[in-house]
């Protein structure tokens, strides 16, 4: 088994890390920009004393979808952000929007006629 080069790798993090700041620092200020410092959920307000509880929400989840014009941005508080992408964690995983499971699963049994063709070869 090959040694794991750690020196290596922590360049690498940094490396992403530093290439990931840099890119939703460019977004996040022109976002600050263009919006009105006010959440796009609750309403808060934002001054320069709390602008950093003020998040950028890319509305199709793609970071890397950073048009000029910010239609893909949307100002976020922290607590709304968050809660927005737990909205999404729950889709994803079956959940509806209340809370509930989606219903309506598969209707269709694979193995429905196999107790039959058991019984015809004994």
């Amino acid at each position: 088994m090959k040694a794991i080069d750690h020196d290596r790798l922590d360049n690498v993090v940094l490396a992403a890390r530093k290439s990931a700041e840099a890119r939703a620092a460019g977004y996040r200020e022109r976002a600050l920009k263009i919006y009105p410092w006010i959440c796009g959920r609750c309403a808060r307000e934002f001054t320069l004393a709390n602008v950093r509880e003020l998040t950028v929400h890319h509305r199709d989840h793609n970071h890397d979808n950073n048009p000029p014009d910010g239609s893909n941005w949307e100002l976020l508080c922290v607590y709304c952000h968050d809660n927005e992408h737990q909205k999404q964690i729950e889709a994803d995983r079956g959940y509806t929007e209340d809370g509930t499971a989606r219903r309506g699963g598969a209707t269709h049994n694979p193995f429905a006629a196999l107790q039959g063709l058991l019984k015809d070869k004994s």
